[in-house]
């Protein structure tokens, strides 16, 4: 993309957000770059990865803390520079061209551009044969690659995917990666969500470790997947279970640490209760 961003660099300061009583996003600091990539989010259930992309789109906002995009707060520059897709997609009652076609429609992309740019979101997406179909009748599968080659065919600046392949077989995720690949090599920032660690290898220039709301790590990928720093980070890559770092959720902390101290005091409480030692 040759024009200057009108998304980029996107930064969040010293951001908090709070889901009912539950703190899901503690003292976030990031900065993602102009520069075109894939930066992949990861970390386990309930570490506030889904969150962390709603703040970036601007679907959410912080209960403290600043987002701003290309050096301003304003949510409303980001216009028609950045697209997200939802784990569940959410299709228009139209045929599956006709998902596609409205996008580009709403953004401006007029005659034979708009025509080509279907054609090739289909193609890419490996659905031209259904392309008369009604987008709802298609299985989940390829609901999430239509609304994938939606969001890439109006040339987003920022594209950001929440567990873009989560569920599918290996022929559909190739598909949704390659459309990922095609959206980097042209220009576009991708940032996504995936429990898929084989994935992140594949596709990340960057990676976000997220634990328990807070980011723990924040490195390229090469370096990360080298070793990284961080001792839950580690264990998170060598496949470990990390229930052992997480509070009781009755007991919890006033600022949600996860301390030793805690763990003893809540397996003292079982103990006392049921007259046996925790193996």
């Amino acid at each position: 993309m040759n024009t200057p961003s009108t998304t980029l660099p996107l930064e969040l300061k010293d951001v908090w957000l709070s889901a009912g009583n539950k703190q899901v996003i503690k003292d976030l600091n990031c900065c993602f770059s102009a520069r075109p990539g894939c930066s992949v989010i990861i970390g386990p259930n309930g570490a506030g990865k889904s969150m962390l992309l709603k703040l970036c789109h601007g679907l959410i906002q912080p209960d403290r803390g600043r987002i701003t995009w290309a050096g301003d707060g304003d949510p409303g520059l980001r216009g028609q520079h950045q697209a997200m897709v939802l784990q569940r997609p959410v299709l228009l009652r139209r045929s599956v061209r006709a998902n596609v076609d409205f996008a580009l429609k709403v953004n401006n992309v007029a005659g034979d551009e708009r025509h080509r740019r279907v054609d090739a979101a289909l193609e890419q997406a490996g659905l031209t044969r259904y392309a008369q179909q009604q987008a709802r009748e298609l299985s989940f599968g390829e609901q999430q690659r239509l609304a994938l080659a939606r969001a890439w065919a109006v040339r987003p600046e920022l594209l950001l995917l929440d567990e873009p392949s989560a569920n599918l077989d290996p022929a559909a995720t190739h598909l949704i990666e390659e459309i990922i690949r095609e959206a980097t090599a042209q220009g576009t920032k991708v940032i996504l969500t995936t429990h898929d660690l084989h994935q992140a290898r594949r596709l990340a220039d960057e990676i976000l470790f997220l634990h328990r709301g807070r980011l723990k790590e924040f490195s390229g990928a090469d370096k990360f997947f080298a070793g990284p720093e961080n001792d839950l980070a580690q264990a998170f890559l060598r496949g470990e279970l990390l229930w052992w770092r997480r509070r009781s959720i009755y007991a919890p902390g006033e600022d949600g640490e996860d301390t030793g101290k805690d763990i003893l005091k809540e397996t003292g409480k079982r103990r006392s209760k049921d007259g046996r030692k925790d193996r």
